[in-house]
């Protein structure tokens, strides 16, 4: 199975850091579809690893580390975990597109408290500010959720379709990446 392939993290990475670097809408890039990837297809600390190295080499290139930056780690991490319990096992095209879906709504859960404790002068301190600083974000939620969705059933798409095409041998010993 591609589950043993060396090059899968390595790869995963690197066409992650290509994505959050090249042009594209706000919000809309692969990490947390490769993070649910991640952990369902990488074992331990490798699958927790890869969105956090991802992040770590690519946030000094698209605007660097901020006050959310603590949110928004621990929220990929979550992605990795629920990967991990709720896709290694068994990951038909409902349960992967249930786990983005949990995924991108925990991320946005996460990171806007994480705004909303940042600055209450935008956001007061009262249930009303928390309800406003999450309206104000429904339009980013809207495409990280589209991305998560797009993200996942490629990664997922991809890697059981090349399951079957590849001949057991090649796929057990790694050869293709």
């Amino acid at each position: 199975m591609l589950r043993n392939m060396r090059p899968l993290g390595p790869g995963l990475t690197v066409m992650g850091a290509l994505a959050r670097l090249i042009p594209h809408v706000p919000n809309f890039t692969p990490v947390g579809g490769l993070s649910l990837f991640a952990g369902a297809h990488l074992r331990g600390w490798k699958a927790y690893l890869l969105p956090l190295a991802l992040m770590a080499a690519t946030d000094p290139l698209v605007g660097g580390y901020s006050f959310a930056t603590p949110f928004i780690y621990a929220s990929l991490l979550i992605n990795v975990w629920l990967g991990s319990r709720l896709l290694r096992n068994s990951a038909g095209p409902m349960r992967i597109g249930g786990a983005a879906a949990i995924g991108s709504l925990q991320f946005f859960v996460i990171t806007n408290f994480g705004v909303w404790l940042k600055f209450p002068q935008t956001y007061m301190h009262t249930s009303a500010g928390l309800a406003a600083c999450y309206t104000a974000a429904i339009p980013f939620y809207g495409r990280m959720l589209a991305a998560d969705v797009l993200y996942s059933a490629a990664l997922f798409g991809l890697h059981a379709w090349l399951s079957r095409r590849l001949p057991a041998s090649q796929a057990a010993a790694g050869q293709l990446a």
